[in-house]
């Protein structure tokens, strides 16, 4: 058997790729696949929505940034209870970790299938073939090595965000407030709007990946103290200007009826067939470089964790390229499965949830550690809170 790659090789990670590997996790499903639903809870207030979950990402970062080069190492919150002695609680965190982001690919895959389907004008087995064919590609190209995996990330990051701002422009060009209302007859609240900060957390929580991609970049504090503030950043600005210049295409009330793709229908009527096209081109590189992004930084948490003794062995083996090849092919398995039998609303959901208990605890480890900004991290673990007990109170009917 080949030794696996030295460290040298694995630090392939400039701030150009990892702040595509960020943008990549967020961007990759977060708008295709949650703009729909935070409509359908939110209303006119998306835009708040996506405003208010980008402040406490923002906010959640800064706590992320300083903990991981404080500590200087990899695993983000695993990691932060591993250095505190909470040998449990790091091991209770590490399997919620590796299911939350096995939830996230699944909701990738989901929507990668959804578009895919929907340009070939067919539905059921298609978009399920498609949906795991992506993922079992993105999950190949994850075996193959670090490197590979990035010069994926940056093609794909670029060509989406070309096509989402294009679209957004052309939307608010034709700005009609109007059709931001869902119905006119049931206004919506500004809870709704924290309820849908709480719904949409999904959508934020790729800039995490980094904390676990540490190991992999060239100048590891300065990379990632750099590329995360600046990936939440123009991520936040992108979701506000699509969720408010898509209504402007298409009613509110047709993007909720069309949830699974409804940037479809906006590139459509923004440009016809050739926007249609257009969009649907940006939800595959969108979501692939979300799945890629994702099972990269997911293989090596785990990797991490099972070196530690944390977690089953069979996560720290690795193939030639020194890639955590059982973890890659694991979670990319699991998230196939579950991308063909779940639902968009509830992926998008629980997947929301889990990751707003998780920037909580991040935000109070960095307040207990007095690392970082202690206002940020206070606004970070104070909005992590709300938005959970508003997406709780969502889902069991309170509001």
């Amino acid at each position: 058997m080949t030794d696996p790659a030295s460290p040298d090789d694995r630090h392939v990670l400039g701030l150009p790729g990892a702040w595509a590997m960020a943008v990549g996790g967020m961007i990759g499903g977060g708008i295709f696949s949650t703009l729909g639903v935070v409509i359908s809870v939110a209303g006119h207030w998306a835009w708040t929505s996506f405003l208010v979950g980008g402040l406490i990402a923002l906010a959640t970062g800064q706590s992320y940034s300083s903990l991981t080069r404080t500590i200087d190492e990899a695993g983000g919150l695993y990691t932060f209870l591993h250095h505190l002695g909470l040998k449990r609680l790091a091991t209770l965190a590490a399997w919620v970790l590796v299911i939350g982001y096995t939830l996230t690919v699944a909701v990738y895959g989901f929507t990668f299938g959804a578009y895919a389907s929907h340009a070939l004008g067919t539905d059921g087995w298609v978009r399920s073939f498609a949906a795991v064919g992506a993922i079992g590609v993105l999950a190949a190209i994850n075996l193959i090595g670090a490197r590979e995996a990035t010069v994926i990330e940056l093609v794909a990051v670029w060509g989406k965000l070309a096509i989402l701002l294009g679209l957004a422009g052309i939307g608010l060009w034709n700005w009609a407030p109007e059709r931001l209302v869902l119905d006119p007859n049931q206004p919506v609240t500004v809870v709704g709007a924290m309820v849908g900060a709480g719904v949409v957390f999904m959508a934020y929580e790729g800039f995490q990946l980094l904390s676990y991609d540490y190991d992999e970049m060239k100048d590891p504090p300065r990379v990632i103290g750099r590329a995360m503030p600046l990936a939440i950043l123009v991520t936040m600005a992108v979701y506000i200007l699509v969720a408010l210049g898509t209504p402007m295409l298409v009613p509110a009330r047709e993007i909720v009826g069309q949830e699974e793709i409804s940037l479809a229908a906006a590139g459509h009527a923004a440009a016809g067939q050739a926007g249609l096209v257009a969009v649907t081109i940006a939800a595959i590189f969108s979501t692939s470089s979300a799945i890629n992004a994702t099972v990269f930084a997911t293989a090596r948490l785990a990797h991490k964790a099972a070196s530690d003794g944390q977690l089953p062995d069979l996560f720290a083996r690795e193939n030639e390229a020194g890639v955590p090849w059982v973890g890659t092919v694991l979670i990319s398995c699991v998230a196939a499965v579950l991308a063909v039998f779940g639902g968009i609303a509830s992926l998008v959901e629980s997947g929301s949830f889990v990751f707003l208990i998780v920037f909580g605890a991040v935000n109070a480890i960095a307040l207990h550690q007095r690392v970082g900004l202690r206002w940020a991290s206070w606004i970070g673990l104070l909005g992590s809170a709300g938005a959970a007990l508003a997406l709780l109170a969502y889902l069991t009917g309170w509001v």
